[in-house]
């Protein structure tokens, strides 16, 4: 996508044994002309044939490969440097590969980008009664983590995988800090976007979940290594506390929306 400011969007699609699920991903993104990288986090022979088959059928696709499995964040990463590293592109638009977003919503995504260059743009996920119910409770969780943290209600989910980056501002939070490597960096990256005062736009999108969809989500390690990464945030966001109120005063440091 083209516009007046030089923005330019590509794709990033972390994906691991999602083989199934990835062309139905492809064919429903193609009607926007997007580049689209797929970052294969270690997967088996069976997806590795269906990522190089797109390759080769979708000229705007490309790939890059971890040889072992790294984990989403470390994944999506890869995916950010690269396309920086390449040139050109000024935002990226992360999509999960199972099939789980709805991409008709994309033109709204690029919308706001147009009007909104500086900003992170979230998906804000409305769920059908598809969703396990352990993975919605835990989002609630989450989301209350997050509030405390960024000491507002302005970031509405930090867990949906379909957002749009800021790919220079996002970068350098990533080169300046040690973000999760696992699921947590789809949280963790938008609270420390955040205290960067990225604004922080939502869109909500709606999310089904596949029956026979591919889950690589652990709720043991997974909410460890979240759990973690809360406990950092929320002690990083206490030895911010006299800085913050310096900053925004009593009204700012009272849970209330940035406009």
């Amino acid at each position: 996508m083209d516009s007046q400011e030089g923005i330019q969007v590509a794709v990033v699609i972390p994906v691991y044994n999602h083989g199934g699920a990835l062309d139905y991903v492809l064919d429903q993104l193609a009607p926007y002309n997007l580049p689209c990288l797929l970052v294969d986090d270690g997967s088996d022979e069976s997806c590795r044939r269906v990522i190089e088959s797109a390759t080769k059928v979708r000229d705007w696709v490309t790939s890059i490969r971890f040889s072992n499995n790294q984990g989403k964040g470390a994944a999506v990463t890869a995916g950010l440097m690269t396309l920086e590293l390449q040139g050109g592109v000024t935002h990226v638009m992360q999509i999960d590969a199972d099939g789980q977003h709805n991409l008709d919503d994309i033109p709204t995504f690029l919308k706001a980008v147009e009007k909104n260059p500086d900003a992170l743009i979230l998906g804000q996920a409305k769920y059908d009664e598809t969703v396990p119910k352990a993975r919605l409770y835990g989002r609630y969780i989450t989301h209350a983590w997050v509030w405390i943290e960024t000491l507002s209600f302005s970031v509405k989910d930090t867990m949906c995988g379909f957002r749009v980056y800021p790919l220079t501002l996002t970068n350098d939070v990533i080169r300046s800090s040690s973000l999760g490597r696992r699921m947590a960096f789809d949280t963790e990256v938008v609270v420390r976007l955040f205290w960067r005062d990225v604004r922080v736009i939502n869109i909500p999108t709606l999310v089904h979940y596949p029956y026979d969809g591919v889950s690589h989500f652990s709720a043991l390690t997974d909410n460890l290594y979240i759990s973690a990464m809360h406990s950092r945030l929320f002690f990083k966001m206490l030895l911010s506390l006299p800085r913050l109120f310096v900053k925004f005063g009593l009204k700012g440091m009272g849970f209330v929306s940035r406009k």
